[in-house]
């Protein structure tokens, strides 16, 4: 009977605690449902998954009488596992995820992985406000405050509505060596290398629309210790050099395809890098680029083309130290020797001699701008040329009023001779 007894109390204690753990799933998923003009987000809590309204879990999760209870949990999110923290004297939220990692499609498809993020969180009404910090391998979890600890911090405010979250954020100026730390620290030039200047920004966004726009300030970059130095003599595999100057149709035409601005820019180009990203990241891909001449040379002799964060990360130190080794005319003549072609042919030389049936140095204004037209994508121009008899003639059109150092009676007839230009198909 004692066993019989104590089998019915097991099996009552179980069925009120499943009892219990039903209505607690049916109270919240009621509480945090979203409201017909409330900014959704499907969360998954252990093994079940739930649509909460995102201001409504934002407002419960930092008010003083919710978050205490929740403080010391962990919650598996898209980002890796955030630990949850209560800071009672100043009615914070704290926020821990370590390893963290993100996809940012405007910078790449792999994504950026952090050792550890820790966020802050305090909120009065709709106005919130806090403090990021990110760290590097090694670093920490209680680092302090100083400004030598290797960390990367900024400090935000923004305004909560029922629809959306616009934040603020500000990045002080730290050296560029701790971006690189924390952001890429696996990267093998930072064994060698020795960064110089500050980087710091303000960026503004906007959730769930996921947009931004970026102010960033950039100081005294430099880079040393890579060894550029030595590609100034550097052979082209790609044939015989071309031998162009700068004052050449062909790199007058290059540079106005791709690089505008490459006799001013010190390797990078962030008048050109902002919009770039704000476009990309609306498209959720990478579907306009901002690589300068120097950095697209830097991925074709050094980085390769692979489409990831710490990629780009590495071909900017590689430019920005061959600006300061190479100088400009030596940059344009090795990128002119190496650039790709089409199929598997590449350099100026091997292009003009293969396309027209002549060196480089002695290709006509129109033919020039034909052949930079190609570098935006040179094997979709090859196969159009071949099947239609033409390039994208929109892009030849554009990358002749950008040739620069020429007249108006030339120019005008340099658009002429493109627009109505029937060039054999190779």
């Amino acid at each position: 009977m004692l066993k019989k007894a104590l089998l019915y109390l097991l099996f009552a204690i179980l069925a009120l605690v499943l009892t219990a753990g039903v209505a607690a799933y049916l109270i919240v998923k009621v509480a945090l449902a979203p409201g017909p003009d409330e900014w959704p987000a499907r969360v998954k809590v252990g093994p079940v998954s739930i649509d909460v309204g995102v201001p409504t879990a934002i407002r419960l999760i930092t008010s003083s009488w919710f978050a205490p209870w929740v403080a010391g949990r962990t919650v598996n999110t898209d980002f890796g596992p955030v630990l949850l923290g209560w800071n009672d004297p100043t009615s914070t939220l704290e926020l821990q995820c370590a390893p963290c990692s993100a996809t940012v499609p405007a910078l790449g498809e792999a994504p950026i992985r952090l050792e550890r993020l820790r966020a802050t969180v305090r909120r009065d009404g709709g106005a919130l406000g806090g403090t990021l910090e990110a760290s590097p391998p090694g670093t920490a979890p209680a680092a302090t405050d100083g400004a030598n600890d290797g960390m990367l911090r900024a400090y935000w405010d923004g305004r909560l509505t029922q629809k959306a979250l616009q934040l603020n954020i500000n990045v002080p100026d730290v050296p560029i060596a701790r971006w690189y730390a924390v952001l890429a620290p696996g990267l093998p030039e930072l064994q060698r290398g020795r960064i110089g200047g500050t980087f710091g920004l303000r960026a503004h966004v906007l959730l769930p629309a996921r947009t931004f726009s970026l102010q960033p300030r950039i100081s005294q970059f430099t880079v040393e210790g890579l060894g550029t130095e030595t590609m100034i003599n550097a052979r082209t595999s790609c044939g015989a050099p071309s031998r162009l100057t700068n004052e050449s149709w062909l790199a007058r035409s290059v540079i106005a395809a791709e690089d505008q601005r490459f006799f001013t820019h010190p390797g990078y180009d962030i008048a050109e890098l902002m919009p770039s990203l704000e476009s990309n990241q609306k498209a959720a891909q990478v579907e306009r680029g901002a690589s300068t001449l120097t950095q697209q040379l830097a991925k074709l002799l050094v980085t390769g083309g692979e489409r990831s964060t710490d990629r780009k990360l590495r071909e900017l130190l590689y430019a920005v130290e061959m600006e300061q080794t190479l100088g400009k005319a030596r940059i344009l003549q090795l990128y002119l020797d190496n650039a790709p072609w089409g199929r598997d042919l590449c350099g100026a030389e091997a292009a003009a001699r293969r396309y027209f049936k002549r060196s480089a140095r002695n290709l006509e204004p129109a033919q020039a701008v034909w052949l930079a037209a190609m570098l935006h994508n040179p094997a979709v121009s090859v196969e159009k040329w071949q099947r239609d008899g033409n390039i994208d003639a929109a892009r030849a059109k554009t990358v002749a009023e950008g040739v620069r150092g020429i007249t108006k009676p030339q120019r005008d007839a340099l658009l002429r001779n493109v627009a109505t230009a029937h060039f054999t198909p190779p």
